[in-house]
């Protein structure tokens, strides 16, 4: 399991250096980065989104369903709070502020989570993360934009009716439906949505292309970057352990534990992008965590399995 994570993740890294060659040979432009991050907000990713949600929801699964939603909902709220209250003691400005924070709540939990997901328990088991993640999808798609437009004045409700969003609601839709989508839109969904991933992380390594060494350097040292890594690699998924206590399936504890330390997720970059946050510390936060966590996603799986005793 751990090669096959390792795997994962190596592959993501080439994504970014992909994006990092095709600027520094002026392959990509700044207009590029431009057109990159509109067509994943709005096109790839809401695809994926729903093709995520296609899966068939039956009842009988429906006590532990509402658990997943129960933690999931527990885990992001205090994550907001947590990462609300870092931020107030953030020294940088508002657009900084808006990036720590959203490194800190948001995780990649859609690609790694997947990832980690299929390779501890199969295929038939993506239901449980599929359910864990429809508030994080909302939060993301709301509180996410938020976090970036209030302090520029671009932030209104009509804002937040965005693809994203209504994606994730027409998805929650179709999961709770007992039909699925045909085939011809599942695949075209399916083969759309695939490339949100390789997209997101060529975004990024372009974004890193722009960064000056001595830039680079300096943020590297930065003392906010390391804490973001920490909050969401490790203390956000100590969150999940309470509900250890209570008569809840391990499994679901497991999928809930090691899901909520995912690294940060590249959208932070791509709302950096969009709404004017700090496009360079966004880029660095996601790198840094996302390879931090070959160390950390192995070390919670060892925890929990030792928690619970698997």
């Amino acid at each position: 399991m751990i090669v096959e994570l390792i795997q994962e993740m190596m592959v993501l890294y080439g994504f970014a250096i992909i994006g990092f060659t095709a600027m520094k040979f002026n392959i990509l432009n700044k207009s590029s980065i431009d057109v990159l991050s509109k067509l994943i907000l709005n096109v790839t990713l809401p695809c994926l989104i729903i093709h995520s949600l296609d899966k068939t929801f039956t009842f009988t699964m429906l006590k532990d369903f509402i658990w997943l939603l129960l933690i999931s909902l527990y885990v992001l709220a205090v994550a907001t709070l947590l990462a609300h209250w870092m931020g107030k003691r953030l020294q940088h400005n508002k657009n900084k502020r808006a990036t720590y924070e959203s490194l800190i709540i948001f995780g990649n939990q859609g690609f790694i989570g997947y990832a980690v997901v299929m390779a501890l328990f199969g295929e038939e088991e993506i239901i449980y993360l599929v359910i864990f993640n429809i508030f994080y999808l909302i939060l993301i798609w709301t509180y996410g934009i938020y976090l970036f437009t209030k302090n520029n004045g671009e932030f209104t409700i009509k804002g937040l009716l965005n693809s994203g969003l209504m994606s994730t609601i027409i998805g929650i839709i179709i999961l709770l439906l007992p039909i699925k989508l045909n085939f011809i839109i599942s695949k075209t969904l399916e083969e759309v949505g695939n490339i949100t991933v390789p997209l997101s992380m060529i975004f990024i390594g372009s974004l890193l292309a722009v960064v000056k060494y001595k830039d680079l350097c300096r943020m590297i040292k930065d003392i906010y970057i390391w804490l973001a890594t920490i909050l969401r690699l490790i203390a956000i998924p100590i969150l999940v352990l309470p509900f250890l206590y209570l008569s809840i399936h391990p499994k679901l504890i497991m999928i809930a534990f090691i899901v909520s330390g995912m690294p940060s997720a590249p959208t932070t970059s791509l709302y950096a992008q969009k709404y004017g946050g700090d496009i360079q510390f966004s880029s660095i936060g996601v790198l840094l965590s996302t390879v931090l966590s070959l160390i950390t996603i192995p070390l919670l799986i060892s925890i929990i399995k030792t928690l619970i005793k698997v």
